[in-house]
């Protein structure tokens, strides 16, 4: 018997319009729902990450990602996603909007704004937090497994984690290195462990464009903002931009869905990524995930 019939939104992040940008499924009224349901609910959507929202407030909610593999402490297109789709469904009326979503990272300030087609999202992502640069000898097989090199890198440039949540590995390459890189073997995720770092993330420092993947390969993540933050303060870092100024990052070509992130470092050193939000469709589930079983 069905409980209760919560509600599922599509939505497409970083988009310049439907079926654009990095795809989404945003889940409403999640609460008591088993973490086996997200999980298998995220690989029946076969979309790169879901959004589960639960305990929603006035303002705010809280909220858990997963990706097909795994649940993510903190995710960045899900964040807009959810803020959007809280917008919509909670302050219809409203132009503009500030939500908290709860998250295993941390409370993440979002700002939205109703656009009429779509809204525009933006999340703060706080300070950034540095690794260390990478040596060689720990980059070498690493690059080997994007079937990279070194000399495919930008001269005079280093590798470095950096996160706002998910540590990055940020590779800066050449454009050319970045159009044939791709993942090959099952070690990467042990490879990255060994510098601090979850994932990958290969930097056209020049075109400003990014790729990342989950770390088998399978999937290539056309909008990541998670990565957005830390991709742009490392510009600035290395003095390739200014802080302050806004930064248009380019990703998922490679993958069919061209998208579109926007991040500036605000004068306290804070990042905020901001995209577009525009609804594709919603529904209701015709079951009730509590009852799956892991």
């Amino acid at each position: 018997m069905i409980i209760t019939r919560p509600t599922v939104h599509h939505v497409d992040v970083f988009a310049t319009g439907p079926l654009t940008g990095n795809g989404l499924g945003v889940f409403l009224d999640t609460e008591y729902w088993p973490a086996a349901a997200m999980q298998r609910l995220t690989r029946e959507m076969r979309q790169f990450e879901s959004v589960f929202l639960s305990e929603v407030e006035a303002r705010g909610a809280t909220a858990r990602v997963f990706t097909v593999d795994e649940e993510l402490p903190f995710a960045g297109h899900p964040v807009l996603g959810a803020a959007a789709v809280l917008h919509r469904t909670r302050a219809a009326s409203i132009e503009s909007c500030s939500w908290t979503l709860k998250l295993p990272h941390g409370h993440i300030s979002v700002k939205t704004r109703n656009l009429g087609n779509c809204y525009r999202c933006e999340m703060d992502q706080g300070l950034p937090l540095f690794g260390g640069a990478v040596a060689a000898a720990a980059l070498h097989p690493i690059l080997s497994s994007l079937g990279l090199n070194v000399a495919d890198m930008v001269a005079g440039l280093t590798a470095q984690v950096v996160s706002t949540g998910l540590p990055y590995l940020i590779v800066p390459l050449r454009p050319e290195a970045l159009a044939r890189a791709a993942i090959s073997g099952l070690a990467l995720e042990a490879l990255l462990a060994t510098v601090g770092a979850k994932f990958v993330l290969l930097l056209d420092v020049d075109g400003r464009e990014m790729r990342t993947w989950d770390n088998l390969g399978q999937v290539e993540d056309v909008a990541t903002g998670s990565a957005a933050g830390p991709a742009a303060t490392y510009l600035c870092s290395v003095g390739l931009v200014q802080a302050a100024v806004p930064i248009d990052l380019a990703q998922g070509r490679f993958a069919g869905r061209p998208s579109r992130i926007a991040v500036v470092q605000d004068p306290a050193g804070r990042l905020l990524v901001s995209g577009e939000v525009w609804p594709v469709s919603h529904g209701v589930l015709d079951f009730d995930p509590r009852a799956i079983e892991p």
